[in-house]
C-alpha cells in the first residue's frame, strides 16, 4: 500500500480539490497555519479496518510532516469505541483533510467488513470470495484493495486481465462454442477461457467447447447441484448473480470453487468512524 502508486495518488488530489475548491474558508478564518494540534481517529461501530494508509496521504498530501501513531492496522477487526491512530500536526490541515480522508476509509472499511461477512459464512467449505468490476467509478483500486482486506479475492481488475465469455458476447458470436472458437484462434496461450453461462444446457455446451472455467450465473440451487455434478474436476466453477449474505452458504455447500458478490463494492455501507480533536495531552 506504501508503494508509488500514480493512480491512488491523483484521485486522492483530484478528491482534495473537489472539496477544497479554493480553500477552506471556516478553518483560514478560525485557525492559524502555524497552529499544530493533534486529532484521534475512532471507530464508532465494530469493522473491519480497510484504507488506513490512504486515509494517512490524503493528511500529507497538504501537511507533508503530519506523524500518526497507529493503535491498528488494515484487515484487523476493530471494535466499536476504539482509537485507531493519532494524528499530529498543523491543525488547519487537520481540518481540511478529515472529510476526504474519512470518505475513503469510510467506504473501504464498509467493503471489508461486508467481504469478511462473506468469508466467514463460507469458511467451512474452502470457497474464495471474489469482487467485481462493479466498482465505484475511478475507485476501483480502493475497493478492490478493501475487498482483500476483508479476506476476499479480486476477479478482473479490468477488462485486459482476463477472458471472460458473456451473454452478449455469446449472443454476438452466436453460441457458445463459436465465441470460445474464436477466442482459441487468437488469444495467447496463458490466458484461461471462462464462459458465464445461465442454465445447464449453456454448461454442457461451455465443456464441450473447452471452457477452462464456467460461471454460473443466476442460477438456482438446484441447477447449481446439478452444474456442479457435470463440471466438478474438469474446470474452474465460479457462481454469482444475486448471491446474498443469507444465500451463500447454500451455494458454497453445493461445491463451487468460487463465489463472485457485486454487492461487495457497488452499495457497501459507510462504517461509522470519525476524527475528534484532542485537547491537552492524550493517552490510547
Amino acid at each position: 500500500m506504501d508503494e508509488i502508486n500514480p493512480i491512488r495518488d491523483r484521485l486522492i488530489g483530484l478528491c482534495l480539490e473537489e472539496d477544497l475548491g479554493f480553500g477552506d474558508v471556516t478553518t483560514e478564518l478560525i485557525i492559524d497555519p502555524s497552529t499544530l494540534g493533534k486529532g484521534v481517529l475512532l471507530a464508532r461501530e465494530p469493522l473491519v479496518l480497510a484504507g488506513l494508509p490512504v486515509f494517512k496521504r490524503v493528511f500529507r498530501a497538504l501537511c507533508p510532516e503530519m506523524a500518526f501513531e497507529d493503535y491498528a492496522a488494515d484487515g484487523d477487526l476493530v471494535p466499536a469505541e476504539k482509537n485507531i491512530c493519532l494524528l499530529e500536526g498543523a491543525l488547519s490541515s487537520m481540518l481540511k483533510a478529515e472529510r476526504t480522508a474519512l470518505n475513503f476509509l469510510q467506504r473501504m472499511s464498509g467493503i471489508a467488513t461486508l467481504t469478511r461477512q462473506y468469508v466467514e459464512k463460507v469458511r467451512p467449505y474452502h470457497v474464495r470470495i471474489l469482487d467485481t468490476r462493479k466498482t465505484a467509478p475511478g475507485l476501483r483500486w480502493f475497493d478492490k484493495y478493501a475487498v482483500r482486506m476483508g479476506g476476499g479475492f479480486n476477479h478482473r481488475f479490468g477488462l485486459s486481465d482476463g477472458i471472460l465469455i458473456k451473454d452478449n458476447h455469446i449472443a454476438a458470436a452466436g453460441s457458445i462454442g463459436r465465441a470460445v472458437e474464436r477466442v482459441r484462434m487468437k488469444a495467447p496461450h496463458t490466458l484461461k477461457i471462462e464462459v458465464e453461462v445461465e442454465d445447464l444446457a449453456g454448461t454442457e455446451e461451455a465443456l464441450r467447447a473447452g471452457a477452462d472455467a464456467v460461471l454460473l450465473d443466476n442460477m438456482s440451487p438446484a441447477q447449481i447441484e446439478e452444474a456442479v455434478r457435470l463440471l466438478k474436476g474438469k474446470v474452474l466453477i465460479e457462481a454469482s448473480g444475486g448471491i446474498t449474505l443469507e444465500t451463500v452458504e447454500e451455494t458454497a455447500k453445493a461445491g463451487v470453487d468460487l463465489i463472485s458478490v457485486g454487492a461487495l463494492t457497488h452499495s457497501p455501507r459507510a462504517v461509522d468512524l470519525s476524527l475528534e480533536i484532542v485537547q491537552g495531552n492524550f493517552s490510547p
